[in-house]
């Protein structure tokens, strides 16, 4: 019976170096759907343009606790006229112990959000097909490819500030 395994082997395997990561509560925080210009924009016949934003804000709530919260927004137009527009803000809260400020960062940036973001592609899905379109599916996305891009923008960004700042003191 070396098979069975007794618990969550993740969460053990975590737990073993003294850090600690657990999921506690997943909801919709605030949900949005809005479509201005139906029924009219059901007749119109040119290809609808879509634009994707999103955005993560990160809360301690106490200790050990964190809320993380992922802001997706859609907008469908057809020229000047909204199609549709849905915004949802899907939220987690999540233990997260014995966590360097590095490690802490990193889990809190990547972890937590993929963990909630399939949440949001449904809701989004969902509100948008019962809104009477298309249905329209969100790509899956690389949390970890994204938090090393930020990671490079910051760097960027420091390394272009000290260059710049011995630049004032000589002008």
């Amino acid at each position: 019976m070396a098979e069975e395994q007794t618990g969550n082997g993740a969460a053990a395997a975590e737990t073993t170096g003294g850090a600690q990561f657990a999921v506690q509560r997943i909801y919709i925080k605030d949900v949005s759907f809005e479509s201005p210009n139906a029924p009219q924009v059901f007749a119109e016949q040119e290809q609808p343009k879509l634009q994707l934003n999103m955005a993560q804000t990160v809360n301690r709530v106490g200790e050990d606790t964190f809320e993380v919260v992922l802001t997706v927004t859609v907008t469908c137009t057809i020229g000047e006229k909204t199609v549709y527009l849905v915004e949802i803000k899907q939220a987690g809260v999540f233990l997260a112990s014995g966590f360097d400020e590095r490690n802490l960062d990193y889990v809190l940036a990547t972890q937590c959000p993929a963990i909630i973001y399939p949440y949001a592609r449904q809701t989004v899905s969902d509100l948008i097909q019962g809104g009477g379109f298309s249905p329209f599916y969100l790509q899956p996305l690389n949390f970890d490819a994204l938090y090393q891009e930020n990671l490079r923008r910051r760097a960027e960004q420091q390394a272009g500030d000290g260059a710049a700042a011995p630049e004032a003191g000589n002008a």
